[in-house]
């Protein structure tokens, strides 16, 4: 896998894609195969790319909260295969915030990075205050020798492609929506954590995941998934169906949860890590008059999912999707 770097331990000199790239959409892509798509004795003298910052400037400067698409280390395995080398996080604070466009582009892109070509969206903004636009990082850029390249934003429809298009379809439950405009599956991974043992009780056994806090993660409910355990004899993708949410029966008080239910299945999961790709919402929690008759409903969900899965043609899912690694520290 691609290494995670902050600006010291970059390999330099280096060919840019700035930007979050959360999601890593196709207007992102584009971005990217601005720095990769290069010739090849450009290719020997810089290293393609990518630059973001963490965290996300909001949330240092005005204390918001920014759940990710895809954590820096799932990133790393999606931008393999685009061509980029390295992926190097800028530690975003108060100070690297109170920095100029000009101080930022010569400091931490041209000094630390040693930057022979920049390529961003048109809405990229930079330096103190966002003060800092595309042609003022290719007026600076010029001065500094750098090659700085500018790319359209990406329509689709009446709308361009981005981040927040895809949270939406998430957080409507469109995972269909949501994998279109990524084009690949929306996945996110947890531990296997001890959890109060009323699935087993119900006769349907649960894996309670404990999911990074900053991963974005989509509407409550049951859905039909496909789920990979690392490692083992179990890294091919096994149906399931996943409660996301609370437990509106049994403890309407309890925090929201991610369980997993292996159908057909019977692993020894007790920490280990299971990554979780949702392919359909089957429906919204609610609560039940009793027990049984939530043990009834799991059922009929159970064999929706089952149904689901086994028409899946497979076309957008892989083997085992890889390592997780332990998150940044922040």
């Amino acid at each position: 896998m691609i290494p995670l770097h902050d600006p010291q331990q970059a390999l330099r000199p280096t060919a840019i894609a700035l930007g979050s790239f959360d999601g890593l959409h196709r207007g992102h892509r584009r971005v990217i195969a601005a720095v990769t798509e290069v010739q090849p004795a450009e290719q020997e003298l810089v290293v393609p790319t990518v630059v973001s910052f963490w965290p996300h400037p909001r949330e240092v400067l005005h204390g918001e909260t920014r759940l990710r698409l895809d954590l820096p280390e799932e990133k790393l395995e999606l931008l393999e295969p685009l061509g980029i080398e390295q992926l190097v996080l800028v530690p975003f604070n108060r100070e690297l915030a109170a920095l100029t466009p000009e101080r930022f582009v010569q400091e931490v892109l041209a000094e630390q990075l040693q930057a022979r070509r920049i390529a961003v969206g048109t809405n990229f903004r930079f330096g103190v205050d966002r003060s800092g636009d595309v042609d003022d990082l290719a007026r600076i850029g010029a001065a500094l020798g750098i090659d700085v390249r500018v790319l359209p934003m990406l329509w689709d429809g009446a709308e361009r492609v981005s981040s927040s298009r895809i949270r939406r379809a998430l957080a409507a439950g469109d995972i269909q929506e949501a994998e279109r405009l990524l084009e690949r599956p929306y996945r996110f991974s947890g531990r296997v954590v001890s959890g109060r043992g009323l699935g087993r009780q119900l006769g349907w056994p649960t894996a309670n995941l404990a999911v990074d806090g900053r991963k974005f993660l989509l509407l409550e409910g049951v859905y039909a998934a496909m789920a990979w355990c690392d490692g083992g004899d179990a890294s091919e993708p096994m149906p399931a169906v996943m409660n996301l949410g609370p437990q509106p029966t049994v403890d309407p008080s309890a925090p929201s949860a991610v369980e997993v239910h292996l159908l057909d299945r019977k692993l020894e999961l007790a920490g280990a890590r299971l990554t979780v790709q949702p392919l359909r919402l089957l429906r919204r929690q609610q609560a039940f008059a009793s027990l049984e008759a939530l043990g009834q409903q799991i059922r009929r969900d159970a064999d929706l999912a089952r149904e689901l899965c086994s028409s899946c043609d497979g076309s957008h899912l892989g083997s085992d999707p890889g390592p997780v690694l332990s998150p940044p520290a922040t």
